[in-house]
């Protein structure tokens, strides 16, 4: 998978646009309680994400790839597919 948008979203949630139109969402909260993701417990911090394609990252160093996100997401099946 190959992130095309990424939206950072309230309570620690991050909506994120496949490559294949897919639209679902992750819940970072279960990652903040390792040191690498503490700093983003600020909401400021937290929504300063970077799209790396295959991968998102904040400043502090935390990271997730996309195979980690697409393993935990919760695909929206409300939004259909579609393949730009």
């Amino acid at each position: 998978m190959k992130i095309k948008e990424l939206h950072p979203q309230p309570d620690w949630i991050l909506m994120i646009v496949a490559d294949d139109g897919q639209v679902g969402y992750l819940d970072v909260k279960p990652y903040l309680k390792y040191d690498a993701f503490e700093a983003l417990t600020d909401p400021n911090e937290f929504v300063m994400v970077r799209n790396g394609g295959y991968f998102v990252e904040w400043d502090c160093g935390a990271d997730l790839s996309a195979d980690t996100i697409y393993a935990r997401w919760h695909v929206d099946e409300n939004v259909p597919i579609a393949i730009a």
